[in-house]
């Protein structure tokens, strides 16, 4: 049975839709603490100039680290959104090198970094998504889908890893235990102190400032540095943070069930509720919650006033028998949509993550995705068989990852996560899960800053996970916890972007002005990605919408509501 209490235990609170239940918090938690005295701003980063390149390959020196190449790279060489980036050193190297004594693979941890020429004084660390294994360019996001700058291009000196296994890998990296806690949480450990030596190596002393920063799996990497590491980072920057990971793996297998039971082909579950179907679903969603925020937009912007509201068995027809036209649901349908949003229970009624929000960007391609083919092909049975189960799945797997997943019981598998053995001595809920997350009284005291944003769409990790997360941080701050942490939801915008949603904004800055001026974010704005948007054009907008349509990005509880105007524009809302 899965035990009682877990490393991020869940309890639910009341919500109309489908009896979902908000969950979170961790029993067992220590009273309130006192509200923290006012801390003074951190000093500002100084500007610097790249003193050495090529030289780092041969002179460099740090304990278990070989640099690989140290090569200038022209300020015309790479572009992003059609900006040039300015000149910078390219590095690339490993650490860790090693051959596993379980699985014979040679491993280590790679890593890219880029060194400005024109330096701002402070160091970003660059962190995945997915399963990790690839080595993407050190450019820094600056939170949203299609930015527009970067952190690179203002000046950051960037690393980004792969988290100790390469894509060839993939997924079987899981195997080898150390490659397990390396993808967890050891990778970052590691590089952090490596990358601020390479640093001060290249501009001749240490950044003043160092900064996080990543989305999905990067935004749990982010999550787990504010508890394990929260002397290492001034600023995190936490993009839709799946910072209970395993558990949420286990609720898209959940969810796979739920709509193989409706879907007209077992093969494809795409065809449990199609798109047709899913746009009259927030059709009568919008019907019911658009005008929540004082206007008629397209836009639900108060979410939760929405889950009150809205009532999915009453607001949706329902289809006269099993007759589908794409202009109702069936009764089927309509309980495994709502056994989905209310979240996975074992068969005891015990939470195995938390509730969905019900939401228009539904209607989109990237939520379809997340529900019904990552579910059980090479996202979700692949990272809990190999990666987060003890003991693994065997090799044959790959070749039947539906049958997994279709398969998979919520009592007799689920515990998986939390089980250890002589080879894995860390359960996933241990390597992957930051300790305490919502204890972080040492990233508070020291005067660093967090920021979360997630999409009230997205199809993997749940907002209401994180809202538990921010409600249990307040409670663990004196009550408020507004002074160095603030949570961001995007309305209808999917997993990291997309969706009918303004999905393009930059929360870097504003972080670094919290950290080093005390500056508090206040009128971040969003806007969408229309045709001839330079950062990419979200094809999936409603039509109507004005291609430069924007919206104030509202520090939760906060909501955007409509204060008269121009809808088009973010002036004409308010964060209330």
């Amino acid at each position: 049975m899965m035990p009682a209490v877990s490393p991020s235990p869940i309890r639910p609170l009341p919500l109309a839709l489908a009896a979902a239940a908000l969950l979170g918090g961790c029993a067992g938690l220590p009273g309130p603490a006192s509200p923290a005295a006012p801390v003074t701003p951190m000093a500002a980063a100084r500007p610097g100039a790249l003193q050495q390149c090529a030289e780092l390959a041969a002179s460099f020196r740090f304990a278990h680290t070989r640099l690989t190449a140290a090569e200038p790279v022209a300020a015309d060489a790479l572009k992003i959104a059609g900006q040039p980036v300015g000149a910078h050193c390219r590095i690339t190297g490993v650490m860790h090198e090693r051959t596993s004594p379980v699985d014979g693979q040679r491993y280590a941890i790679g890593f890219e970094m880029r060194l400005p020429q024109a330096w701002n004084g402070r160091f970003l660390y660059q962190a995945n998504g997915g399963l990790d294994g690839l080595l993407v360019p050190a450019t820094g996001p600056v939170g949203g889908r299609g930015g527009l700058t970067n952190a690179l291009q203002q000046g950051f000196a960037v690393i980004s890893s792969d988290a100790g296994h390469d894509v060839k890998q993939l997924p079987l990296f899981g195997l080898d235990p150390q490659a397990r806690l390396d993808y967890g949480y050891q990778a970052v450990a590691k590089l952090t102190p490596m990358a601020k030596a390479l640093v001060a190596a290249g501009y001749g002393r240490p950044a003043d400032r160092a900064y996080f920063s990543g989305c999905s799996n990067g935004g749990r990497h982010a999550f787990v540095t504010a508890a394990r590491l929260p002397e290492a980072y001034d600023g995190i920057l936490a993009g839709a943070p799946g910072y209970n990971l395993p558990q949420a793996a286990v609720a898209q297998i959940h969810g796979a069930q739920q709509f193989a039971r409706v879907a007209t082909d077992p093969k494809d579950l795409k065809t449990a509720i199609t798109p047709a179907e899913r746009q009259f679903f927030a059709q009568k969603l919008l019907a019911r919650c658009d005008t929540l925020d004082g206007v008629a937009d397209g836009m639900v912007q108060d979410v939760a006033a929405c889950q009150k509201a809205f009532d999915l068995q009453r607001d949706v027809p329902a289809c006269d028998g099993n007759t589908r036209t794409g202009q109702c649901l069936t009764g089927a349908q309509k309980t495994a949509l709502g056994q989905v949003l209310a979240g996975a229970r074992d068969s005891a009624g015990r939470a195995l993550y938390t509730s969905f929000p019900a939401d228009p960007g539904f209607v989109s391609e990237d939520w379809a995705n997340w529900k019904f083919v990552y579910s059980v092909s090479n996202r979700d049975p692949v990272a809990l068989g190999y990666v987060f189960m003890v003991p693994p799945a065997p090799k044959e797997m790959l070749k039947d990852t539906l049958g997994y997943a279709l398969s998979f019981h919520l009592d007799r598998d689920a515990p998986g996560i939390f089980r250890t053995d002589a080879t894995f001595t860390e359960s996933a809920m241990q390597f992957m899960t930051p300790p305490k997350p919502a204890e972080l009284g040492a990233l508070r005291a020291r005067g660093a800053k967090m920021l979360v944003w997630h999409g009230t769409s997205d199809g993997v990790f749940s907002t209401d996970a994180s809202v538990a997360w921010y409600r249990d941080l307040q409670k663990n701050s004196g009550g408020d916890a507004s002074d160095f942490a603030q949570l961001y939801l995007v309305p209808g915008m999917n997993h990291c972007g997309g969706g009918p949603a303004t999905d393009q904004f930059n929360l870097l800055q504003p972080l670094v002005d919290w950290v080093e001026k005390g500056q508090a974010p206040a009128g971040v704005t969003a806007q969408v990605r229309g045709p001839g948007n330079p950062g990419g054009a979200n094809t999936e907008l409603p039509a109507g919408w004005s291609p430069e349509r924007s919206r104030p990005l509202c520090a939760w509880p906060k909501v955007a509501r409509y204060a008269g105007g121009d809808l088009e524009r973010a002036t004409s809302f308010r964060c209330e």
